[in-house]
């Protein structure tokens, strides 16, 4: 698709959703404005990893982190002090951190798409699964993309690789540092890429982040990684199983979207409060409940592909964040989801259930980042 074939779809997208709502409401079927401001996030329950349903999980002792060569259920918390791999360490070599910008105009997958301020949308009166997003429009946007290069790289040879969501991240170049250094973890190169702006439906972060296709991982293979080559002086490998993604909340789902929809690409997913929720916009007719699909149908009903993840949830997780009251807006509960689902295929998976956490928490990462991308690579 190129940039008019996109354009076009989601303005076809934008009107039919706006047409169908004015429609029921000259019908005289009472609709809120479609201009609806986002409503203040409830505050979340906590929830008791022991709860009926959920998946049973070893609990570790406070301040503990799962081991890396296990695999399954686990409970942390309530205690999330930073891993010493989390800080700077005194004759540890530091890799090379450098950015740069990409514009819009350049991009022929992602032109770029924007909400208007202080707008959101509302639930079609027919489909509660579906927001109608009526203030979404072409827009330009530009993004920064930070590159780690790690001291030990020798320039010329094909490195591993990690690619995460809403960058940069220096929690994650600081844990490479150490974690390269003590060798728990490959000599691998770090890109960090931010979002296009916004969030959720009708944004473009939304778009790139929440479509469940492979379409993200397209952009980021012939539109990023070549920069990154052609500006830094490296090589990366094409090995998928020297390729890893990672993310929290929907850049959480857009790294395992990265894998699932080319794992020719990667094999490897490590996500903080994953959004495998309903949230993707515009809706699309072979994944109607978004990224919830994963748990619902995708990963059952499909032969297991050579994944290996890690994913972690916090017990104050989101849970119906907007307006949309479709049964499938609670984290927690996907998440549980995700780690039955993916046992039961027989995945490599570790599954970290937080406790006194909530979304994307920064302390809980800084617990078990290190850990976790020792678990991660296990194997390379």
């Amino acid at each position: 698709m190129n940039t008019s074939q996109l354009t076009l779809a989601l303005a076809v997208a934008v009107a039919a959703y706006g047409h169908r709502a004015l429609a029921q409401g000259a019908a005289g079927t009472a609709t809120t404005p479609p201009t609806q401001a986002p409503a203040t996030r409830p505050v979340p329950p906590t929830r008791d990893p022991n709860t009926p349903g959920y998946v049973t999980a070893k609990e570790l002792p406070d301040g503990a982190v799962p081991p890396a060569n296990a695999d399954g259920n686990f409970v942390v918390g309530p205690t999330h002090n930073p891993a010493p791999e989390m800080m700077v360490q005194d004759g540890v070599p530091q890799g090379t951190i450098s950015t740069f910008t990409m514009n819009s105009a350049d991009s022929r997958i992602y032109p770029g798409i924007a909400r208007d301020p202080g707008t959101f949308g509302t639930v079609d009166p027919g489909d509660p699964a579906k927001l109608v997003v009526a203030t979404s429009h072409p827009a330009p946007y530009t993004r920064r993309v930070a590159v780690y290069v790690p001291k030990q790289y020798i320039p010329g040879t094909a490195a591993p690789f990690i690619v995460g969501a809403d960058g940069p991240d220096q929690l994650l170049f600081t844990a490479l540092d150490n974690l390269i250094a003590q060798k728990r973890v490959p000599v691998m190169i770090a890109i960090s890429i931010a979002n296009g702006s916004g969030d959720a439906q009708g944004s473009q972060r939304g778009l790139e982040y929440d479509t469940m296709s492979g379409r993200y991982a397209e952009f980021v293979e012939t539109e990023v990684l070549p920069l990154v080559e052609k500006q830094y002086n490296v090589k990366l490998t094409k090995d998928p199983d020297g390729r890893a993604t990672m993310g929290c909340s929907s850049g959480g789902s857009a790294a395992l979207s990265m894998a699932w929809y080319h794992p020719e690409l990667y094999h490897r997913v490590l996500t903080y409060s994953g959004t495998y929720v309903n949230q993707q916009w515009p809706p699309s007719v072979e994944t109607p409940h978004g990224a919830w699909e994963y748990h619902e149908r995708l990963i059952p009903n499909s032969p297991p592909k050579p994944i290996r993840i890690w994913m972690d949830v916090g017990d104050r997780d989101l849970l119906n964040p907007n307006v949309m009251r479709d049964n499938m807006h609670d984290w927690v509960v996907a998440n549980e989801n995700m780690a039955r689902v993916l046992a039961a295929k027989g995945y490599h998976y570790q599954f970290v259930f937080a406790r006194n956490a909530g979304h994307c928490d920064r302390a809980v990462k800084q617990q078990t980042l290190p850990a976790a991308l020792e678990w991660l690579w296990k194997g390379y």
